[in-house]
């Protein structure tokens, strides 16, 4: 077992995540469901940055909240994209060189001086890189569904797509 096991999938998701991006309407970035919700811009921008972690899982064993993560925030769609496209040609070569030993060591995270999350970088991979990627891709098509924005179908078609 090494990284590029999870290639297949990796792919799948990504693929489908840029659709959903590609479907954002940049005239509403502004535009949120809840006062305590990301804007649909930071929602996009969120998912644009999630494949960039794929490195820091595999190529760190700890990872410190307060030694100073900077976010980078892409400004426009086309931004968006890219940084997204970056980050998903980065990772995928990352997984291609990752070994099984590498999969089965223990990353955490750090916040406050505490580990709040530790699991070997296998397990990081699938729920804090793919699901999580996964879950805000869901909460982009529920922004574009409710913006009446066409809604891509990710594992079949959606209802504003044809059989």
């Amino acid at each position: 077992m090494d990284g590029s096991m999870f290639l297949p999938e990796f792919d799948h998701e990504f693929a489908e995540t840029r659709r959903a991006l590609e479907a954002v309407p940049e005239e509403k970035f502004d535009w949120k469901p809840h006062e305590k919700s990301f804007s649909l811009h930071d929602l996009a921008a969120h998912l644009a940055e999630v494949p960039t972690w794929t490195g820091v899982t595999m190529n760190m064993d700890v990872f410190d909240l307060d030694a100073g993560y900077e976010r980078v925030v892409p400004e426009t769609k086309q931004d968006i994209l890219a940084r997204f496209d970056e980050g998903v040609a980065e990772a995928r070569k990352v997984l291609e060189e990752t070994s099984g030993e590498t999969l089965m060591q223990t990353w955490s995270m750090k916040k406050g001086g505490e580990v709040v999350m530790a699991m070997p970088k296998a397990a990081v991979l699938r729920s804090f890189i793919l699901n999580h990627n996964v879950h805000h891709r869901a909460q982009l098509g529920v922004y574009l569904r409710m913006l009446d924005v066409a809604v891509p179908g990710h594992y079949g078609p959606s209802a504003d797509e044809s059989m």
